[in-house]
């Protein structure tokens, strides 16, 4: 089979290279003509992933058109703009088997990344776990999840996306997926910030259980399975995100808790998300409350001492 890639960000890029290097015949869709262009010379993405070269069986366009003659399409790109996309080549991806490749909630309408490619198939999964893109595109040993509620559908796919070094473990749980994929990315700015203002690696453990407990609770009013919030696509993406320099969401808690300027430039999901997550808790009648505090650092409405001391000032309770 054939396989598109649709965005050509870091992260869909790595999964190119990944797929492409292992035998696969990949096509990676890029937005920008001038950018695609410039890959398709270079071999290699410059812009997000230098110095890694592109394999012989990538090749990259800007034509949504070519792309869909796919047969399997990974929709990489930032989860803000995924419904844009879809609306706009509706006709070409209508039908397809389309594989979500981002995290967290669309902030207008609190959807996930399935429920808005379920707008044009039937045929939707989620790709979802403890990954950065460097570690993908240089070959290091990777696992994900991959949630389709077909279960023919995720099996076929995990045979064809999987490689020596990308391994992928099945589920049909896709509410699970979406979630630990999304509100990981909450949980790692809280984290973040808890260094940037040298609070200590106690503190940041005690946020992360804490933040495990808010997803678990989501998850359960949802109808997620919540062993698989114990999983890649939950625990494993979390343990990954909160402790590594490497996380966006991470390094943009850091710059707010250290009240320093975050390049704007940076995909940063998490910031999205925390709002979108409040929103479905409070239909939900959930208490969140490190999600209510990164939400607030975010917009300005704490500082990170009030924050804590607002944390620390709950009322304690059994575990």
């Amino acid at each position: 089979m054939t396989i598109s890639i649709i965005g050509a960000g870091a992260f869909g890029t790595a999964l190119g290279i990944a797929l492409a290097r292992d035998g696969r015949d990949v096509t990676l869709w890029a937005r920008n003509p001038t950018a695609a262009a410039h890959m398709a010379q270079a071999r290699e993405n410059t812009a997000k992933l230098p110095d890694i070269a592109f394999p012989p069986s990538l090749r990259v366009t800007s034509d949504m058109a070519e792309a869909c003659e796919s047969d399997i399409l990974l929709m990489s790109v930032p989860m803000q703009q995924l419904r844009g996309v879809v609306q706009s080549h509706a006709n070409a991806l209508r039908g397809k088997a389309l594989v979500a490749c981002c995290k967290g909630f669309e902030v207008s309408t609190g959807t996930g990344p399935c429920g808005i490619l379920e707008t044009v198939s039937s045929r939707v999964a989620i790709l979802t776990g403890p990954s950065f893109a460097h570690d993908i595109a240089r070959g290091l040993p990777t696992a994900l999840t991959l949630a389709a509620k077909d279960a023919d559908l995720g099996e076929g796919l995990q045979s064809e996306l999987g490689t020596s070094t990308l391994r992928l473990y099945r589920t049909t749980d896709t509410i699970g997926a979406e979630l630990g994929g999304a509100l990981k990315n909450v949980i790692a700015i809280g984290c973040g910030a808890t260094i940037g203002a040298n609070l200590g690696d106690s503190a940041r453990a005690a946020l992360m259980t804490r933040g495990y407990a808010e997803m678990l609770r989501m998850a359960r009013a949802l109808g997620a399975d919540p062993q698989t919030l114990a999983g890649l696509s939950g625990f494993g993406d979390l343990s990954l995100t909160c402790m590594s320099a490497g996380s966006r969401n991470y390094r943009f808690g850091v710059a707010l808790g250290a009240d320093e300027p975050f390049d704007k430039n940076i995909t940063v999901e998490g910031a999205a998300t925390a709002s979108a997550a409040l929103t479905k808790a409070k239909e939900f009648g959930l208490d969140m409350p490190i999600t209510q505090a990164v939400d607030d650092l975010i917009h300005g409405r704490l500082d990170i001492t009030t924050a804590v001391q607002m944390l620390l000032s709950r009322p304690q309770k059994e575990e």
